[in-house]
C-alpha cells in the first residue's frame, strides 16, 4: 500500500509524458518532412522503354488495393520500378510502410541500394535491414540470457538511448550501422534491428517474417490486424517452395526414441508418454512399405498422444530450469509445437503421408502441398502486394499457387534488351534423359561444350541436371577435349560454405587486381537449380555464354509423386505443375546469367532435344522467340556466324 501526494503523481505523469513527446515530436516532424520529399521525388533514371507503364501498373494496383503478378525479364529494372510507386503511394497516404522482402541477401542489398539512389534526389525515407540473429549476434554462441550475454543484460534500459540516437543521427539501419549503434549502447543487436523495423518507412528482410507462422513480426502481423501496408516480393518464384516449406511439418519416430533414452531418469511421465507416440508411430510404420497417404482419421491417435506430450514437455519445462536434460527437451519441444500448429491449419491443400527414410527411419509428414490460401491471408495482413520476378512462367500456374484472387492483376514487362545480342542456340541430337545416359552421350555433350567456348575466348558456366551428371560430363571433356594452355576449368562442389562460393565467383571476374585484363577461357561447371544458377549477377564480359544441359525436371522422388498425384486429382496437368514447369524455371533463371545489361552480348545454349517440342516452345519468354535449332556439325559454324556479327 502506497500513498502518494497530488503533486508527486503530478510531477510523476509529466516527466512520462515529456519522455513520451520527444518521441511523438519527432515522428511528426519526421512524417511531415518525408512526405514533402516524397512530392518532390523525380524517377532518378531515364525511363527504359516499357518502364513508365510498369510502375503505372504497380501505382494502380496500389490504389486499387490489389495484387499484381510481374514477369520482368533482366534489365527492366524491376527493383526500383517497384519501389518508387510504392514510395509515390506513401507520398499520398496509400501505405504506411513498405516491406520489401525476398528470399537471399543480395537481392536485400540491390533494394538498399536502389532506396540510396532515391535518397540521393532529395528522398527522405528510414529503411532497416533485417538480419539474422545468429549472423548479427556479437557473441560466440547465440544464447540470449542475462547470465551469458553482457548485450542481453541491462538491454532495456539502454535501448530507448540507442535507438534515439541512431534514429536521429542516420536514415539507413543497415547491418554496419546497427552493429555499431549497438556496439555503442551495449545492447542487443538483434532486438535493436527488430525494434528499428517500428520506425523504418521500408523494411528490407527475407520472406518468413511476413509468411513464416513461427518468426513472423507479430508487432506488425498479430492475428486480425491489418496495416497499411505494401508488400513488394522479390524472386517470387522462390516462394512456393519456400511457401511449401514454411507451411509443411515433420517428424521422425528415431526422434522420439532418442528423447525417452534421454529422459528415462529425469522424468517418467515424458518417458511414458513417448513410448505411447512411438507405438503410435510403429502401427503406422507397420502399414508402409515406401511411402503411404493417410486420411485425418488415421493419423489422429498419432496427434492426440502428441498433444497429450507437449502438455507434459511444456511442464517439464517450467519446472526443470537446471534440468541435465533440458536442451535435448527444449529442441523437441519446439518440433512438436511446430507440427501441431500446422496440423491446426491442416484442408483440402494439404497431404499427410508416412515414409520410409533412406537410413532407414520412419517419419510422418504434413505437406502443404499448395501453400496458396496461407500466402493468400498473410497478404491480406498489408493493403497491397506486388509480386515479380524474371521467370514467373507459366503466370496462371504461380498465380494460383501464390494465392491470388479474381480481380487481381498480371503483366508481361517489355524486355529492354536487343534479343539479337543473345545467341539461343537448342541442340537437336543430344539429351540428359536417363535412357539415353551413356558414355557417347556424354562424349558429345562435351564436345558441344568445346566447340562453342572455342569460338570466343571468355567466361562461361555450364550446368548440368546433378553433380554426377556433371562428373561424367567432365571427365569425358578432361579426356577429349581439354586445352589447358587455353582452357580452365573449376567445378562446383557438393557443399559450399560462403567463402568457397566467393571464391568460385571471383574467378569469373575479368579483371585481375592489378586491373589487367584476364586472358583465356574459364569454364564453370555447375549444378542447375543450385546456388550459382540464380541471384547471382555476372556483368559485361564476366560471362558470355551459359549451356544448360537438360530440361531441369526435378529428380522423381515421392514427394513430387504426391505433387503429381494431388493436381491430377484438382483436374490440372499433374506432370506440368510437379516436375515441368518447376524445372523450366531452373532452365529460365541459369539462363538469364548471361545478359545483365545493355551491352552484354552472349550465348545460351539448351542441349537437349526436347526444347524443341511444342510444349516447351510454348514455355519460352517472348525475348526466346527466335532461336536457331542446331546440330553437333552446324555448332561451331553457327556461333562463329553470330560473334563476327557483334565483334
Amino acid at each position: 500500500h502506497f500513498e502518494y501526494s497530488i503533486k508527486e503523481l503530478g510531477e510523476w505523469f509529466d516527466e512520462v509524458i515529456s519522455q513520451y513527446r520527444k518521441w511523438a515530436d519527432f515522428q511528426f516532424q519526421w512524417q511531415n518532412l518525408r512526405q514533402q520529399s516524397i512530392k518532390n521525388l523525380n524517377f532518378p533514371f531515364a525511363y527504359r522503354d516499357g518502364q513508365k507503364e510498369l510502375i503505372t501498373y504497380v501505382y494502380q494496383t496500389i490504389y486499387h488495393k490489389r495484387k499484381l503478378f510481374i514477369e520482368a525479364p533482366t534489365g527492366v529494372g524491376k527493383t526500383i520500378s517497384t519501389l518508387f510507386p510504392a514510395v509515390k503511394s506513401m507520398g499520398e497516404g496509400r501505405g504506411q510502410k513498405i516491406f520489401y522482402l525476398t528470399a537471399k541477401t543480395i537481392t536485400r542489398t540491390v533494394a538498399d541500394d536502389a532506396i540510396e539512389l532515391m535518397r540521393q534526389k532529395g528522398l527522405k525515407l528510414k529503411s532497416v535491414i533485417l538480419t539474422a540473429k545468429d549472423k548479427i549476434c556479437f557473441m560466440e554462441e547465440t544464447e540470449c540470457n542475462p547470465e551469458f550475454c553482457p548485450y542481453a543484460k541491462g538491454h532495456f534500459d539502454r535501448i530507448n538511448d540507442a535507438i534515439y540516437d541512431l534514429l536521429t543521427h542516420v536514415d539507413n539501419f543497415n547491418r554496419e550501422t546497427i552493429e555499431k549503434y549497438a556496439g555503442k549502447h551495449k545492447v542487443c543487436p538483434f532486438e535493436m534491428c527488430l525494434d528499428m523495423s517500428l520506425f523504418a518507412d521500408t523494411v528490407i528482410c527475407d520472406y518468413n517474417y511476413l509468411f513464416d507462422p513461427h518468426v513472423y513480426l507479430k508487432r506488425f502481423f498479430s492475428e486480425g490486424i491489418r496495416g497499411e501496408y505494401i508488400f513488394l516480393i522479390d524472386e517470387a518464384h522462390n516462394l512456393v517452395d519456400r511457401g511449401r516449406e514454411m507451411y509443411s511439418a515433420v517428424l521422425k519416430k528415431e526422434d522420439f526414441l532418442a528423447l525417452k533414452r534421454a529422459v528415462r531418469d529425469y522424468d517418467g511421465k515424458m518417458y511414458r508418454q513417448l513410448e505411447r507416440c512411438n507405438r503410435e508411430l510403429l502401427d503406422l510404420k507397420r502399414e508402409c512399405e515406401n511411402y503411404r497417404c493417410l486420411d485425418d482419421v488415421e493419423a489422429a491417435p498419432f496427434v492426440r498422444a502428441l498433444v497429450r506430450l507437449s502438455t507434459i514437455m511444456d511442464d517439464y519445462l517450467e519446472e526443470h530450469e537446471e534440468s541435465p536434460v533440458r536442451k535435448e527437451v527444449l529442441e523437441f519441444y519446439f518440433e512438436v509445437s511446430h507440427f501441431l500448429l500446422i496440423s491446426d491449419k491442416l484442408d483440402s491443400n494439404y497431404v499427410i503421408y508416412t515414409q520410409m527414410e533412406s537410413d532407414g527411419g520412419f517419419s510422418i509428414k504434413l505437406f502443404c502441398v499448395n501453400p496458396s490460401k496461407n500466402l493468400r491471408e498473410c497478404m491480406m495482413k498489408g493493403r497491397s502486394s506486388i509480386l515479380f520476378s524474371a521467370t514467373l512462367l507459366p503466370i496462371q500456374y504461380y498465380k494460383q499457387l501464390l494465392g491470388a484472387e479474381e480481380g487481381d492483376y498480371e503483366v508481361y514487362a517489355h524486355s529492354v534488351f536487343d534479343p539479337r545480342k543473345k545467341g539461343l542456340f537448342i541442340a537437336s541430337d543430344v539429351t540428359s534423359k536417363y535412357t539415353r545416359r551413356s558414355d557417347m552421350e556424354y562424349y558429345n555433350i562435351a564436345a558441344y561444350i568445346y566447340k562453342i567456348a572455342n569460338q570466343r575466348e571468355g567466361n562461361y558456366m555450364l550446368f548440368f541436371p546433378s553433380h554426377v551428371f556433371l562428373q561424367n560430363v567432365y571427365q569425358a571433356f578432361y579426356q577429349h577435349f581439354l586445352d589447358t594452355s587455353r582452357m580452365d576449368c573449376i567445378l562446383q562442389e557438393e557443399y559450399m560454405d560462403e567463402e568457397s562460393r566467393e571464391a568460385f565467383l571471383t574467378r569469373f571476374e575479368k579483371k585481375t587486381e592489378a586491373g589487367n585484363e584476364k586472358a583465356g577461357t574459364l569454364l564453370g561447371f555447375c549444378v542447375l537449380g543450385g546456388i550459382f544458377s540464380e541471384g547471382i549477377d555476372l556483368k559485361n564480359d564476366s560471362l558470355i555464354g551459359a549451356v544448360i544441359v537438360g530440361t531441369g525436371l526435378p529428380q522423381v522422388c515421392n514427394e513430387r509423386e504426391i505433387l503429381k498425384s494431388f493436381f491430377e486429382s484438382q483436374g490440372d496437368n499433374g506432370f506440368d505443375y510437379a516436375y515441368k514447369y518447376p524445372g523450366m524455371n531452373k532452365v529460365l533463371q541459369a539462363a538469364g546469367r548471361v545478359i545483365r545489361t545493355v551491352d552484354d552480348i552472349g550465348i545460351v545454349a539448351l542441349l537437349d532435344e526436347r526444347f524443341l517440342t511444342a510444349p516447351y516452345i510454348r514455355m519460352f519468354p517472348r525475348e526466346w522467340e527466335t532461336y536457331e535449332r542446331v546440330s553437333l556439325e552446324q555448332i561451331e559454324k553457327r556461333v562463329e556466324r553470330f560473334w563476327d556479327e557483334w565483334l
